[in-house]
């Protein structure tokens, strides 16, 4: 696990210039373009495995929990309910339920159904690896440990230290982000650390490119922070 809160807030301790992108919620825009919504567990595009089909990324989670603790019942009903609420409160009746256990698990299994997820969508996708290295917060006042237990308009939400929740949902989602530069073969944005030798000096004048710069093609993503 790469992404912590504990390594959030020594950053912001460290006065690095930290860049946060807050979301909550799930509803689509109504012209049908990709949103901070697409983040949530109940976004609905679903995904594939092993030939079974996940409607939201809230089923694949409560669907793996069921399997966790070997009830396969609740399982099969979690594949077949539409709703992501359905899903969730099946996820709460599972048999033989420790929290210790689902404690272990819980975060590798929302960073797996994420991968997925975004893998198999494009456009979302492009969306998330267009939030570059920014700090993914899901700034949820209901939820302390997906969300930060803060609403996105709290005065102090910008500052880790005073987050009242664990933003494991923010976490996993920079983690798949990770795996997705990685196989698409994105090098990371971290900045270059500078030569502790000067460097020569060209004797010669450096030529002109005689093409246009070609313009970004992704204009419309990194505006939209």
């Amino acid at each position: 696990m790469k992404h912590t809160l504990q390594h959030i807030q020594y950053e912001f301790n460290s006065k690095k210039r930290l860049k946060f992108i807050f979301f909550w919620g799930h509803q689509p825009a109504k012209d049908g373009s990709v949103t901070k919504s697409c983040f949530s567990q109940w976004w609905e595009d679903g995904f594939t495995v092993k030939n079974e089909t996940f409607k939201t990324a809230e089923h694949w989670m409560m669907a793996e929990k069921a399997r966790i603790f070997n009830d396969e019942e609740k399982r099969n009903k979690v594949l077949t309910v539409n709703h992501p609420h359905e899903a969730k409160q099946l996820g709460r009746k599972v048999k033989n339920f420790d929290p210790v256990i689902w404690d272990e698990h819980k975060f590798n299994v929302v960073v797996e159904g994420n991968h997925h997820k975004f893998s198999q969508h494009e456009h979302l996708q492009q969306f998330l690896l267009n939030t570059k290295n920014r700090v993914l917060v899901e700034a949820s006042p209901r939820d302390k440990i997906w969300g930060i237990g803060m609403s996105e308009n709290d005065e102090h939400i910008t500052n880790p230290n005073l987050w009242k929740g664990q933003n494991l949902l923010g976490f996993a989602l920079m983690e798949v982000r990770d795996q997705l530069k990685k196989d698409a073969g994105i090098k990371s944005q971290e900045p270059r650390a500078k030569s502790q030798e000067p460097r020569a000096k060209s004797q010669e004048p450096r030529a002109k490119s005689q093409e246009p710069r070609a313009k970004s093609q992704d204009k419309k993503f990194v505006n939209s922070w």
